[in-house]
C-alpha cells in the first residue's frame, strides 16, 4: 500500500430530524473561514465547502441553491459579527467623540485581522452582480455617530451623511492599501484615523498626536 495515498473520509450521515439548521450553521461558518483564507469568492466552490465539513455536496445544495447564495450568507454572517464588535467598542467609550473613534478603529482592525474577508466583502466581483443591503447598516450607524458628535458640540455642524461618507472613504482607502500592499511601511492606523477624525469630522478637540501636525 502506498503510504502517500490520500485518506478518504466517508461522508457523515444525515443530521437527525430538526437539526438542519445546525448543518446550515456549520456550512456558513466553514465558508467564512475558507473565504478569509482564499480572499477570493471565485476560488470557493460548494463542493470544497462540503469536503471541509465532511458532508455530501447535495447537503450543501439543500441549504444554498448556488455559489452566490452561499457566499452572501457567509458575508452577512461576518458583517453581523462586525456590527456587534463595533457596538461593543462604542458602548465602552465615554462620549460621542470617543465612540466614533472606537467604532472606526474596530473597522480598521477587523480588516487587518481578516484581509481575505475584507477583499470579498468590498472588492470582489460579487459586489458588482449582487445586492448586499446588509452593508448599509454600518454606513447609517457611522452617520448617526457623526451626528451625535455634532449635536454634542464636539464637531462643527454640517451635513452628517456627507461627513460620514468622507470619513468612510478615507478609512476604506487606508485599509484597502494595507490589505493590498502589506509589505509597505505604513504608519499606525490609529494615527491616520485620528487625523481623519480631526480633519474630516472636525472634532473640537484634536485626537492624541494630531494637534502638533500641520
Amino acid at each position: 500500500m502506498d503510504d502517500k495515498s490520500p485518506i478518504k473520509r466517508e461522508p457523515r450521515g444525515r443530521n437527525p430530524r430538526g437539526q438542519g439548521e445546525r448543518l446550515r450553521e456549520e456550512i456558513v461558518v466553514a465558508t467564512v473561514r475558507m473565504l478569509d483564507a482564499l480572499g477570493d469568492d471565485q476560488a470557493l466552490s460548494l463542493r470544497a465547502v462540503a469536503r471541509e465539513i465532511n458532508v455530501a455536496a447535495t447537503s450543501v445544495y439543500l441549504h444554498f441553491p448556488d455559489h452566490d447564495a452561499l457566499v452572501l450568507a457567509a458575508l452577512e454572517r461576518c458583517h453581523r459579527d462586525l456590527v456587534l464588535a463595533v457596538q461593543q467598542a462604542e458602548d465602552a467609550a465615554d462620549d460621542a467623540a470617543a465612540r466614533l473613534r472606537a467604532r472606526t478603529l474596530v473597522l480598521g482592525s477587523w480588516a487587518h485581522d481578516h484581509p481575505g474577508l475584507y477583499k470579498v466583502l468590498h472588492e470582489s466581483t460579487l459586489n458588482r452582480r449582487a445586492d448586499m443591503p446588509f452593508k448599509e447598516e454600518l454606513g447609517l450607524a457611522t452617520t448617526a455617530a457623526v451626528r451625535r458628535c455634532m449635536d454634542a458640540g464636539l464637531a462643527p455642524a454640517a451635513d452628517a451623511a456627507e461627513v460620514a461618507l468622507d470619513l468612510r472613504a478615507a478609512v476604506h482607502g487606508a485599509v484597502s492599501l494595507r490589505v493590498n500592499e502589506p509589505d509597505r511601511a505604513w504608519p499606525p492606523l490609529e494615527e491616520q484615523v485620528d487625523r481623519f477624525l480631526h480633519r474630516l469630522v472636525g472634532l473640537s478637540q484634536a485626537p492624541p498626536g494630531t494637534a502638533s501636525r500641520p
